[in-house]
């Protein structure tokens, strides 16, 4: 099965597709793992990277498309894949029909994840992490027991710098003026499938499964 997971920052993209992959056994496709893994190794690609992410803006189409085209070609991804942080844009979409054209293969479904602008700033200016071990917090549904310091080892507590609130906003106004065009495109495809992403983790999953199972 091929699927696209849409949904702005902070729906639980990423936990969702975890599910998702781990359910019908096909290739988890990340474009922000995959970035952040050129941050962390500091390459050319990752230091431009970094500076673009932590002002909340969107990396260049033509670098994310040439990352994704290769990635698709992959051995892992021939019992089906499931796109995550990819198409972001109209341009993006049409760039991923060619490439899947090019196979011969076409999308079988898009899950477009929905939440409140209100909700995501609270689920994303919560977030922190541990300095030392890496281990994460919420400063309301998931606090520490110290304010800002780690549980487990004692390290202090991190916010990233693309979780606070004004770059949170400026992520929000950039997927409304960007990405949300999508769900129209897919719509129009008759593969879009829109799931309500307010509740628990186990929630959200049911209703994708439910979609993915044809109760769209």
């Amino acid at each position: 099965m091929r699927l696209v997971l849409l949904g702005p920052p902070g729906a639980g993209k990423g936990t969702q597709a975890a599910a998702v992959k781990d359910r019908l056994g096909i290739a988890h496709i990340s474009t922000g793992d995959m970035l952040r893994g050129a941050i962390a190794a500091g390459t050319p690609l990752g230091r431009k990277a970094k500076q673009i992410v932590d002002g909340g803006n969107l990396v260049p189409d033509d670098v994310i498309t040439e990352m994704v085209r290769e990635r698709l070609g992959a051995p892992d991804v021939k019992r089906g894949f499931l796109l995550d942080g990819y198409p972001r844009n109209l341009e993006q979409a049409k760039s991923l029909d060619s490439i899947l054209d090019g196979m011969g293969q076409k999308l079988d479904l898009v899950v477009s994840l929905k939440l409140s602008d209100a909700e995501i700033v609270s689920r994303l200016s919560g977030r922190r992490t541990c300095d030392g071990c890496g281990l994460p917090f919420h400063i309301t549904s998931a606090p520490p027991k110290y304010s800002g310091i780690c549980d487990y080892c004692g390290n202090t507590l991190s916010q990233r710098a693309d979780d606070r609130e004004e770059v949170i906003l400026r992520r929000l106004a950039v997927y409304a003026a960007q990405t949300a065009p999508l769900g129209a495109f897919y719509r129009d495809k008759g593969i879009l499938a829109e799931i309500d992403a307010t509740g628990g983790i186990l929630q959200v999953q049911e209703r994708i499964i439910a979609a993915l199972a044809g109760g769209r």
